[in-house]
């Protein structure tokens, strides 16, 4: 992976990129009202582009609005103006159809954007002080099931997005040797449990999470017919504490150690260990930005590190795997398999206790 070792840009280009940072944020929220307003769907549908009168009458706005919106797509790349007419970008059919890009807009949107404001002092105070725009909790979990209703939804999109892709492509593998008790931590709303409960007709599953995602995960799995094969612990996983009930022949975390520190990762995982069958396997499936295709997505991941330190919990990040691999050897394990290049953006890695 070389994305990051040299600068490729001639000085016109970085003076240019320096433009586009410094007006990100007024070039996100037009492209947002660009895409929610209807207008780029409007010229998209016409066969020979619009005329800005066209636009107006289409979506009912006012005049000027319509204007300086046209305007600033022209500059983003969103639009092109020929013959008085306007027409779409390849761009902006990704704005408008491509799952990720809208599932990721949405969430800068309603539930990173107004807390990045606080970024700097969440660094410096190490907490996630952006948090406070949502509510009063010392991390975004406890308040998961609390937040408003669109950021909610987003929040969930988001991360449904990439663990839904990559669940079809690992369940072979963590299933490999037949387990019969699995560990969710941190199963959220139950969808890996619902996979694994039609995947393998005998297996049985306990989550263990915050009282709130509990509840969310008890009512859904409960709705699909799976009430008898699950068990459930309430914990709060940051309580070191908090000790694991039972042996496990697998333990299955999905997105879930990026959501803590080194040190987190670390006594979270000395406790799976001491949870484990004698023959269990711990699997880890996290998107690492050292690991992906294209730049894109690790562009994408290294951005949504600031997330975590804004307003999820102001010391976990999208980490480098080598960091990670690092913490899961220390706490006693070994990496026994990698598999790279999962669904989006993940990786696949199994552990065993030492």
């Amino acid at each position: 992976m070389n994305f990051f070792e040299t600068d490729k840009l001639t000085a016109l280009q970085a003076i240019e990129k320096a433009q586009w940072i410094a007006f990100a944020p007024v070039v996100f929220q037009a492209t947002r009202v660009l895409r929610d307003t209807g207008i780029l769907q409007a010229i998209e549908e016409s066969a020979d582009g619009m005329t800005q009168e066209e636009v107006v009458a289409r979506v009912q706005l006012p005049v000027y609005g319509v204007r300086v919106l046209l305007e600033a797509g022209l500059g983003i790349g969103l639009v092109t103006f020929r013959d008085g007419r306007y027409r779409t970008t390849k761009t902006t059919s990704f704005i408008l159809h491509d799952a990720l890009t809208r599932v990721n807009m949405d969430f800068t949107h309603d539930v990173c954007y107004n807390p990045m404001f606080f970024l700097e002092e969440s660094i410096r105070a190490q907490k996630p002080v952006g948090l406070k725009v949502f509510g009063d909790w010392p991390t975004v979990y406890e308040g998961l099931s609390k937040l408003p209703p669109q950021a909610k939804k987003s929040w969930f999109a988001f991360d449904h997005f990439y663990s839904d892709f990559a669940f079809p492509e690992v369940q072979a593998t963590v299933f490999q040797h037949r387990p019969k008790t699995l560990l969710d931590i941190g199963g959220n709303t139950g969808k890996w449990a619902m996979a694994c409960f039609e995947y393998d007709p005998e297996v049985t599953v306990t989550i263990m999470d915050l009282p709130g995602q509990v509840e969310m995960a008890r009512t859904n799995i409960a709705a699909k017919g799976f009430a008898d094969r699950v068990r459930f612990q309430e914990a709060n996983i940051l309580d070191e504490q908090q000790q694991i009930q039972g042996q496990f022949d697998v333990i299955w975390m999905s997105q879930f150690l990026d959501c803590f520190s080194e040190d987190q990762i670390r006594s979270i995982l000395r406790r799976c260990r001491k949870a484990l069958s004698p023959t269990g396997k711990v699997f880890i499936l996290e998107p690492f930005w050292d690991n992906q295709r294209f730049q894109a997505s690790a562009f994408s991941l290294q951005q949504t590190s600031l997330y975590f330190t804004a307003i999820a919990n102001g010391n976990s990040q999208m980490y480098h795997s080598g960091i990670f691999i690092r913490c899961i050897e220390e706490a006693g394990f070994r990496v026994t398999t990698h598999q790279n290049l999962i669904g989006v953006s993940h990786t696949l890695l199994t552990c065993e206790a030492v």
